[in-house]
């Protein structure tokens, strides 16, 4: 069954997440994402805050770039989410902006080499593994975390690339693909992950896929798409976004669904003038039809 979410976009300030978070609750959605994005709110805090607000709703961060941050402090936090609130969160890292990562210093000559040993240790801290490797970039002598969550943790891969995304065939346990991607791009995107697990050996079990959508409704929702996708520069790939009701948006919902997406996370536009009724939509009206 196709899991449904919605973005809290972190060009609105953070005091508005509280009411966002709390109407994903109350509506039913499955999950709520965040995102990390230079340089406004911060993945980790905004998703303990939510988390805290909440009783039900998934929080996903989406994503977490992996050259800000120390791979064991990420774990830590990882972990302690984990442990506080089991099953209720779901963290994707990736390369990040390079402009941004350039403008803290942090921009690494190899962002493939980073993320490979990042999320290798990454995923062996959360599995509860003690590790120590010296690799290009990742450094850990004997660390271990003392909570690793129980049972262990899912750690996503954010890509667009065709490296990035068999990349994370081979070491993650699932994929983000953000709002770049239509239908089409998915089925795409998905064969090459699968090529990736079949390199690393993993294509036994299950690779989650989490897909963005560029979603309006409402007064002017064609317009509002439009500029979005004009702002962003995807005006040239076609079946990108929707802007309609909730019978058009829960039909673009299934389309991505039968592409191979496991999760769709309905992206408002920047300029949407209520983003607690979008979430209330989509909870409410949009919700009801994909299930």
């Amino acid at each position: 069954m196709t899991e449904l979410g919605a973005i809290f976009r972190p060009q609105l300030p953070p005091e508005r997440l509280r009411s966002v978070a709390r109407l994903a609750d109350a509506t039913g959605l499955d999950e709520l994402w965040l995102w990390e994005d230079c340089f406004r709110e911060a993945g980790i805090s905004s998703a303990a805050a939510a988390l805290a607000w909440t009783e039900r709703v998934r929080i996903g961060v989406g994503l977490l770039p992996v050259p800000l941050r120390n791979v064991a402090l990420t774990a830590m936090e990882a972990a302690t989410l984990h442990r506080m609130f089991p099953g209720r969160v779901s963290l994707a890292v990736g390369h990040g902006v390079q402009d941004w990562m350039g403008q803290v210093g942090a921009r690494p000559a190899s962002p493939l080499t980073l993320l490979r040993e990042y999320t290798l240790a990454l995923r062996g801290l959360l599995n509860g593994e003690r590790i120590t490797t010296e690799g290009r970039y990742v450094t850990l002598d004997d660390v271990a975390l003392d909570w690793p969550p129980q049972g262990g943790a899912q750690v996503l891969v954010g890509g667009i690339g065709p490296r990035t995304l068999r990349l994370s065939g081979e070491v993650a346990d699932g994929t983000l693909l953000n709002e770049v991607f239509s239908a089409d791009g998915v089925r795409e995107a998905r064969r090459t992950i699968e090529e990736g697990r079949r390199a690393a050996g993993r294509d036994a079990g299950p690779h989650r896929i989490v897909v963005y959508v560029f979603t309006a409704t409402g007064p002017g929702a064609a317009d509002r798409l439009q500029r979005e996708l004009t702002a962003t520069g995807l005006t040239g790939t076609p079946g990108l976004g929707v802007a309609g009701d909730a019978a058009e948006v829960a039909d673009t919902v299934r389309r991505f669904a039968d592409a191979g997406a496991d999760t769709v996370v309905l992206l408002p536009t920047a300029d949407e003038p209520d983003p607690e009724g979008f979430v209330r939509f989509v909870g409410d009206d949009v919700r009801p039809l994909v299930k």
